[in-house]
């Protein structure tokens, strides 16, 4: 082996052994940034972070539901199925339209599971089914889920659905299952993918559209977009008087 092969397999071995620190210095005056990344696949979620979202309502118009379709699309719910009674169908997200009965004065937000800190449908669960992960995304185990609906009674947000009827053509990142309940994931496979970088499929639906009223980040992470916006406007929780500590903020409520 030459010189200059010793040499850059020596740096190669340098190289992948340093890849893990966030910066190194591989010469003199010379600094190699680690990009971040999502954390690997058997590591289990961290309580270093917590997962949430700011809702800049300004930014939603009553007429505009990209939120909607871009969930529906991405976790194949909605649409393509086909219910016996229409109020029986899935909403992972909705828009509501909030009147102020003084005023008048209306506008509209997108409501989806809130992801408490505290969260009434896991408290309710009589099998463990509905779970809040370390990070702070509110899940629900399909495996496990009976199907009792006492979240869903729980739920201060009407945020989880109930599957009634048989379903088809599933996608593999989004299980569904006849007799279980659901909700919004905060897109958590995107999450566990894309660590810091992921953008749930509601927000870049809006995104698409020129609304960017959507704006999802580490919450316990204070140099992140979301820490800094939520300190810069501040942020309204839904029901804040019942002390859940909600993942989920609004602007303009």
């Amino acid at each position: 082996m030459t010189d200059q092969n010793r040499f850059e397999e020596a740096r190669r071995r340098f190289l992948k052994g340093a890849a893990g620190a966030a910066t190194l210095a591989i010469a003199p005056g010379v600094i190699l940034h680690q990009v971040a990344r999502a954390r690997p696949a058997s590591q289990p979620a961290s309580s270093e972070n917590r997962w949430g979202m700011l809702i800049d309502t300004t930014k939603c118009s009553s007429g505009c539901d990209a939120c909607v379709r871009g969930c529906q699309e991405y976790n194949g719910w909605g649409d393509n199925e086909v219910h016996s009674d229409a109020a029986q169908k899935a909403h992972w997200i909705r828009k509501v339209e909030v009147r102020n009965r003084q005023t008048g004065y209306t506008h509209s937000l997108p409501v989806m599971c809130q992801h408490c800190k505290y969260p009434p449908c896991v408290d309710v669960c009589p099998t463990g089914a509905s779970m809040k992960r370390d990070d702070g995304i509110v899940l629900v185990d399909k495996h496990i889920c009976i199907g009792c609906r006492y979240c869903m009674m729980a739920c201060p947000y009407k945020a989880r659905s109930f599957v009634h009827e048989e379903l088809h053509d599933q996608l593999p990142t989004a299980p569904r299952g006849k007799g279980t309940v659901e909700a919004c994931t905060l897109c958590v496979q995107r999450v566990d993918k894309d660590g810091p970088e992921a953008v749930p499929a509601c927000a870049e639906a809006c995104a698409a559209e020129g609304h960017n009223a959507i704006l999802f980040g580490d919450m316990n992470d204070p140099n992140s977009k979301l820490s800094k916006a939520l300190e810069k406007y501040g942020g309204t929780q839904i029901r804040e008087d019942l002390g859940l500590d909600l993942g989920v903020r609004y602007l303009g409520i």
